[in-house]
C-alpha cells in the first residue's frame, strides 16, 4: 500500500493572506483475515457527513474534514490543530472486491472493511465417502 500527502490552501477566518498547509495523514491500523482487510483510521472531529471514501480499480482514497463546533459568541484564541483536512490513499490488490466496501465511524475512528472477492476466499472442501 502506498500513501500520498497533498497540500491545499488554508482558509483563515480573518486573513486575506493565503498560506499552503499540509493535509493531516490520520494514523491507520490495517488488519487482514481470510475474508479481507480492515482499516481503522483515527479521524477525531470528523462527522459522518464530512467523510469521503472513493474506490476506483485498485485505489482507495479516504478524506475527511474536521469541524470543531465553537459555542455561539466564542472565538478560539489559540488552536494547536491548524489543518482541518484528513487524507490517506492506498493501493489495493486485485484480490479485493471494491464493490462491497463497508465503512463505519464511531468515536472518531473510521473503520473500513474491504472484502476479498468470493472466488479468492479460502473455502472448506467437503470429503464424501462412497
Amino acid at each position: 500500500m502506498t500513501d500520498n500527502v497533498t497540500t491545499r490552501p488554508a482558509t483563515p477566518a480573518s486573513s486575506s493572506n493565503r498560506e499552503t498547509q499540509a493535509t493531516l495523514r490520520p494514523p491507520v491500523d490495517i488488519f487482514e483475515d481470510a475474508d479481507g482487510i480492515t482499516l481503522a483510521l483515527d479521524m477525531p472531529g470528523v462527522a459522518k457527513d464530512r467523510v469521503s471514501i472513493q474506490a476506483d480499480f485498485n485505489a482507495l482514497v479516504i478524506e475527511g474534514d474536521m469541524q470543531i463546533a465553537m459555542p455561539q459568541g466564542m472565538e478560539a484564541l489559540y488552536a494547536e490543530v491548524h489543518a482541518t483536512h484528513y487524507r490517506r490513499s492506498f493501493t489495493l490488490s486485485g484480490e479485493l472486491d471494491t464493490e462491497k466496501i463497508e465503512a463505519n465511524l464511531t468515536d472518531g475512528v473510521l473503520t473500513v472493511r474491504v472484502p476479498k472477492r468470493l472466488e479468492l476466499r479460502p473455502r472448506k472442501i467437503e470429503v464424501k465417502t462412497s
